[in-house]
C-alpha cells in the first residue's frame, strides 16, 4: 500500500510486504508469545543456513549487530578499528561507542568499499588496529578477499558490515561468512525487512555466545538455570519480527533476482550517457539494495533532486562522507582533501528508485527525466 503523501510518485523504495507476512505476524500476536521464542530461533537458523555459517544471533538492529560484535571481540579503549570513509555513520559510531578509535580509510571507485591499497598503508602506520570493518556498499561486495588476506597476515579480526548485502557472494562464500563476524540489517530499505532488526553471523561459537549474552541483559543460560554474568543490553528481536523475516527470507532468491533484472534495465537505459552506472565484481557479488549512480562532474545534485521530486520521482544522495559529518570533523579535524576518492564519489552519488513494484515504463521515465535535467 502506498501512503497518501506518495501517491503518484515513483518511490525510492517500497518494502516488499504482502499478505503472507501479515498473516505470520498476526499468528504470533495471537499466540501471546512475543519475544525470544521459537520464531527467533528459526529465523537465526535460517539466516545461518543462508549465509553458510553455523551461528547467527538476532538483535534489534544492524547497528546493534555491529556494536555487539565489537564488544564480543573485546574491543575498547586504546584499540583502533579500521572503517571506510563512505557509509552510514553507524559504521563508525559503534567504534566510538565502545571507546575505541576509528581509523578511516578511503574507498575504491569500483566497489565503493575499502580500498585494499589504502588499507595496507593504514595498517602499516596504525599499530593498535584490532579489527577491520569493511562495508559492502549498497549490496555490492567490497574487495573482501584482499581485505581478509591483509587482516589474516596481521592477525586482525574482520567484522563485515553486510547490512545491505544479504544474498551477495563471491565464489562459494556469501557476504557475512568471510569475516570473523558478519552483520546484517533488516531495516525497511533492506532487501529482507523485519521493520527494524539485525543479525550477527559467525563461525565461532564462543563469539556467538558472547553476543547472545550481551543482547539480553548479560543473561547466560546454563544446565542449572540462568545467571547474569555482565551488565548487558536489551537488544533483542521480537517474535513477530522474526516471523515476518522468515517469510521474507524464503523469497530471498526471487527478490535478489528481480533487483538484478531492474539494475540491468537501468544499466541499458544509461548506456552512452554521462551518468555512470554502478559496477559489480561479478554476477553474484551485487544485490542492488540501492541503485547508486555517479553524476557527471559539475552537476548540481541539490537542484537535480528538487527537480526530480517536482516531476514525481523520489531520489536521494548515496550515503555519507563520515569524516566530513559534523561530529567526526569536529572531533578529529578532518577536512576536504583528506580522502579524495570519497570527496568525489560522495558529491556525485545519486540513488535512483529501485523496488519490486517498479515497472520498465517507470524506469524509462526516471532515466529520461534525469538525463533531460543534466543537459
Amino acid at each position: 500500500m502506498v501512503p497518501p503523501a506518495y501517491r503518484g510518485m515513483i518511490r525510492l523504495m517500497v518494502p516488499d510486504v504482502g499478505d503472507e507476512e501479515i498473516a505470520a505476524v498476526d499468528n504470533v500476536l495471537r499466540s501471546g508469545h512475543l519475544v525470544q521464542g521459537a520464531q527467533v530461533r528459526r529465523f537465526e537458523e535460517a539466516i545461518a543456513e543462508s549465509v553458510g555459517v553455523p551461528e547467527a544471533v538476532a538483535v534489534s538492529s544492524g547497528t546493534a549487530a555491529l556494536h555487539l560484535s565489537l564488544l564480543a571481540l573485546g574491543i575498547g579503549p586504546g584499540d583502533q578499528v579500521v572503517v571506510p570513509t563512505y557509509s552510514w555513520p553507524a559504521t563508525a559510531n559503534v567504534v566510538v561507542l565502545v571507546g575505541a578509535e576509528p581509523v578511516f580509510v578511503d574507498i575504491e571507485r569500483c566497489s565503493l568499499g575499502l580500498d585494499p591499497g589504502a588499507l595496507e598503508a593504514a595498517l602499516s602506520v596504525h599499530s593498535q588496529v584490532k579489527a577491520i570493518m569493511p562495508v559492502h556498499a549498497f549490496g555490492g561486495l567490497a574487495d573482501i578477499e584482499a581485505i581478509v588476506s591483509l587482516a589474516r597476515a596481521r592477525d586482525v579480526a574482520v567484522v563485515e558490515d553486510a547490512a545491505c548485502a544479504l544474498g551477495a557472494a563471491s565464489g562459494q562464500t556469501k557476504a557475512g561468512a568471510w569475516g570473523t563476524l558478519g552483520c546484517f540489517s533488516f531495516h525497511p530499505r533492506k532487501i529482507v525487512t523485519t521493520g527494524e532488526g539485525g543479525i550477527v553471523t559467525t563461525k565461532d561459537s564462543a563469539i556467538a555466545e558472547r553476543v547472545r549474552t550481551s543482547r539480553n541483559h548479560g543473561q547466560l543460560i546454563t544446565q542449572y538455570g540462568q545467571t547474569f554474568v555482565e551488565a548487558g543490553f536489551n537488544l533483542r528481536l521480537t517474535e513477530f519480527q522474526a516471523a515476518m523475516g522468515l517469510v521474507q527470507l524464503a523469497r530471498l532468491d526471487s527478490i535478489v533476482r528481480r533487483r538484478r533484472e531492474l539494475a540491468a534495465t537501468y544499466e541499458a537505459l544509461l548506456a552512452n550517457s554521462p551518468v555512470r552506472a554502478p559496477s559489480a565484481r561479478g554476477a553474484e557479488t551485487h544485490t542492488y539494495q540501492s541503485y547508486v549512480v555517479q553524476l557527471p562532474s559539475g552537476a548540481d545534485r541539490t537542484n537535480l533532486l528538487r527537480r526530480l521530486r517536482e516531476q514525481g520521482i523520489e531520489a536521494a544522495i548515496g550515503t555519507h562522507h563520515i569524516p566530513l559529518t559534523q561530529f567526526y570533523s569536529d572531533r578529529y579535524g578532518f577536512r576536504p582533501g583528506d580522502f579524495p576518492v570519497t570527496d568525489d564519489v560522495a558529491a556525485r552519488a545519486l540513488t535512483l528508485p529501485l523496488h519490486h513494484a517498479l515497472t520498465r515504463d517507470s524506469q524509462e521515465f526516471v532515466v529520461s527525466r534525469l538525463l533531460a535535467e543534466l543537459v
